[in-house]
């Protein structure tokens, strides 16, 4: 609309809403550990993601934003690591036979997804133990 087409109104329309911002109105910054320790808390038992947000004053996206944000960083080491490795010359075909059996389990246990292998030579009495432990537990 250009200049010459424009037209007075005689009465005003009324204001529907009017928002009145309150504050310096600029954007909060967060420290890593503020992100986390409203991450934390909105993974405690008998609370919603969406109450802790409006309790800190976020949306709900952005707290599932700094959630994921938290399991991508948790899932990645920063840096990769490496363990130094020695490669042995591997024994004559007699020797290594002779060392496969020796340390070749007499007996495997396998008590609600939890495998144990029982060598030569162990005692009656730490089997029974662990045994009785591993039953204790499941």
């Amino acid at each position: 609309m250009s200049i010459s087409e424009h037209k007075h109104v005689s009465e005003p329309a009324l204001a529907q809403r009017i928002e009145v911002f309150t504050g310096t109105g600029r954007r909060r910054t967060w420290t890593a550990e503020q992100k986390a320790a409203v991450v934390a808390e909105s993974y405690a038992e008998g609370v919603t993601a969406c109450q802790v947000a409006r309790r800190h004053g976020l949306t709900p996206q952005q707290l599932f934003g700094w959630r994921r944000e938290a399991r991508a960083g948790a899932a990645e080491p920063a840096s990769p690591l490496f363990v130094p490795v020695m490669i042995e010359a591997p024994p004559p075909a007699q020797e290594r036979l002779e060392r496969a059996s020796a340390h070749a389990p007499a007996i495997e246990l396998e008590i609600d997804g939890v495998t144990v292998r029982v060598g030569r030579g162990a005692e009656a009495k730490l089997i029974t133990a662990v045994i009785r432990a591993l039953k204790a537990g499941a």
